[in-house]
């Protein structure tokens, strides 16, 4: 009988306990709830932004992922009396006299192909905008209209390291704009692409140049990257160039076009000075500059026109289609360089479809936008299906779908249309929202989706409910990001700016008031104010605090003005004295234990008054 070697049994049983418990572990790693996937600790912060445009709102919203909790509204196109935007004096000669605007598509600053964390651009379908966020303070510092553009849709998508940011119309007016016939459409009407430059360093914007196009309408736009880059992608619908009862006279045809622009060769036209002034932006003729600008048929009244992240692959999306159609961007080159045309549309030659479109990816009914993950897959959001399709690229299989809730527009995934994106989580942005909360009278909320695609199997976590409405987005790791907390004080330049009480002061010429007032806790300095009926008042406002999360407000009674002030900040606010009384004023942001006790009163005598 051989002697047992106890030792060795307790070698193997000891090494089997632990290879079992380290299973036991990764099990339940991997295994863990939706719920614990998007939990986020009391104290702790979330991995991403997501920035959703407001549409009609005309704001940004801020989410943190994956708690999908509401970070802030950036107010941008129109008024928030919240925090003063529109009401003082800087942010009211921004917004430029209009009081809203139709915000649809974010797009945050890249260097290298890649989110920078520098900026985040929004445009304005309404009014011909585009708006600059420095995310330094999350505050819209600059608006910048386009002449020529009606309606600013596929906007503001930018280059790989932010030289333009791109807009384009959705309505085609005459240009420039004039009085003409609404039945001469075709021939009086006209479609704008248009590059905005951006400074490199600090972010102002230029109209730098734009292109003359059919009237068309244009939807979405991406950037060339990788061997794409020098180029711009602008989906189009509307070919038939109807200007009535689109639904039953524009997307008749079987397939309407992506132009592609090459924004090097239109650099180069205006250096060469091939352009005209209209409205005092330079405009190329394509009819008179050739190889600027080519259309790639795609099927069907095209959404998204959407780059892979290596840049070969085009992507549109035809949400009357049941086919994502992806373009080969080396066919592309080809087919122009062998004149591979099939005809021209104001000087625009018309590439062959067959020359160019490499896949037709059978996603499902309505395909309208398409992003993409680390992994080399794929992603389309299909409103009719009210799903997403997950697909690879290269062999162009679909691998999953999953619904959605429902119809949804527009989806993000983290650094999704970068030349990095780094996979793990999706967001679906969609229209309709019934039944998914709390019912809140006839308006329902927007409804967001967070789902896990870092497996094979899309997995659906979170419903969150969004403002109205977000039309797209983009997700960025917060570690990019680096606010300011404060407004250091003794780097405020503002002309208006006092940092003490001995400078606070009011000066009178004539009927205008400047009045030179500081906050802090918990008093305003001056705060007992005497004005004659119809005095224009400025008050000049700075807030002296420097810890982080104090904030002072300033609102006057019987009136309109209301503002906010960051620690360090310097507003201005104009208020008229219109009419004899007392007006009193008081911190509207609670800031101290002596909040309520932060006030004042403004005194108005009768004109002529000998009070």
């Amino acid at each position: 009988m051989r002697r047992i070697n106890l030792r060795k049994i307790m070698t193997l049983l000891s090494l089997a306990i632990l290879v079992g418990f380290i299973g036991l572990l990764f099990a339940c790693k991997t295994g863990q709830s939706a719920a614990e996937r998007v939990y986020v600790a009391p104290g702790q912060l979330d991995t991403y932004y997501a920035f959703l445009s407001g549409g009609h709102s005309g704001q940004i919203g801020v989410f943190g992922l994956p708690s999908g909790r509401l970070l802030r509204i950036v107010p941008v196109f129109a008024a928030d009396v919240a925090v003063g935007w529109g009401i003082d004096e800087e942010s009211k000669k921004m917004m430029g006299g209009y009081i809203w605007g139709d915000a649809h598509h974010p797009a945050l600053s890249e260097t290298n192909g890649d989110y920078d964390g520098r900026w985040l651009f929004i445009n304005d379908t309404a009014n011909g905008r585009i708006a600059r966020i420095n995310l330094k303070d999350f505050v819209t510092e600059e608006i910048i209209s386009l002449p020529n553009v009606g309606g600013n849709h596929a906007s503001p998508f930018v280059t790989p390291n932010t030289e333009y940011v791109l807009g384009a119309t959705r309505f085609s007016i005459p240009v420039p704009n004039r009085p003409v016939l609404i039945e001469s459409y075709k021939e009086n009407f006209n479609g704008v692409i248009a590059f905005v430059s951006v400074d490199k360093d600090t972010g102002k914007m230029e109209n730098a140049f734009q292109i003359l196009m059919p009237p068309f309408d244009y939807d979405l736009a991406d950037a060339g990257k990788g061997v794409s880059y020098g180029w711009a992608f602008f989906s189009s619908y509307n070919t038939e160039e109807a200007y009535k009862d689109l639904e039953v006279e524009a997307s008749q045809k079987d397939r309407d076009f992506i132009a592609a622009v090459d924004w090097k060769a239109a650099e180069e036209a205006i250096k060469q000075e091939k352009y005209k002034e209209i409205n005092s932006v330079k405009v190329i003729d394509p009819r008179e500059v050739k190889g600027i600008v080519y259309f790639i048929p795609t099927p069907k009244s095209p959404h998204g026109a959407d780059v892979s992240p290596d840049g070969k692959y085009i992507v549109g999306g035809g949400k009357l289609a049941a086919v994502a159609c992806v373009h080969g961007f080396e066919n592309m080159l080809e087919a122009i360089k062998k004149g591979d045309f099939d005809g021209e549309v104001m000087g625009i030659p018309i590439l062959k479809y067959e020359s160019v479109r490499v896949a037709e990816v059978p996603v499902g009914l309505g395909p309208l936008h398409t992003q993409f993950d680390d992994q080399g897959y794929a992603y389309t959001s299909l409103f009719v299906d009210s799903a997403i399709a997950k697909w690879k690229l290269g062999t162009w299989e679909v691998v999953d779908k999953i619904p959605v809730y429902y119809n949804i527009g527009h989806l993000a995934t983290v650094h999704g249309d970068t030349t990095k994106p780094r996979g793990k989580f999706m967001l679906a942005m969609n229209k309709i929202a019934k039944g998914r909360y709390l019912p809140v009278g006839p308006s329902h909320p927007e409804s967001a989706q967070l789902i896990d695609i870092s497996g094979k199997k899309m997995e659906m976590l979170l419903d969150f409910p969004t403002q109205v409405e977000p039309h797209y987005g983009q997700i960025i790791e917060a570690a990019l990001i680096k606010p300011e907390l404060i407004y250091p004080l003794d780097q405020n330049d503002d002309p208006n700016a006092i940092k003490s009480a001995d400078q606070a002061r009011v000066e009178r010429n004539g009927n205008r008031v400047d009045v030179y007032m500081l906050a802090i806790r918990s008093h305003f300095t001056p705060n007992v104010l005497k004005f004659e009926e119809g005095d224009t008042v400025y008050f000049h406002l700075t807030n002296l605090e420097q810890d982080v999360d104090i904030t002072h407000g300033f609102g006057i009674n019987f009136s309109n003005i209301d503002m906010q002030i960051e620690p360090g900040e310097t507003k201005t606010v104009k208020w008229v004295a219109e009419k004899p009384g007392i007006y009193p004023f008081y911190c509207t942001n609670f800031c101290s234990a002596l909040h309520q006790e932060m006030q004042g009163y403004i005194e108005v005598a009768a004109k002529n008054s000998s009070q």
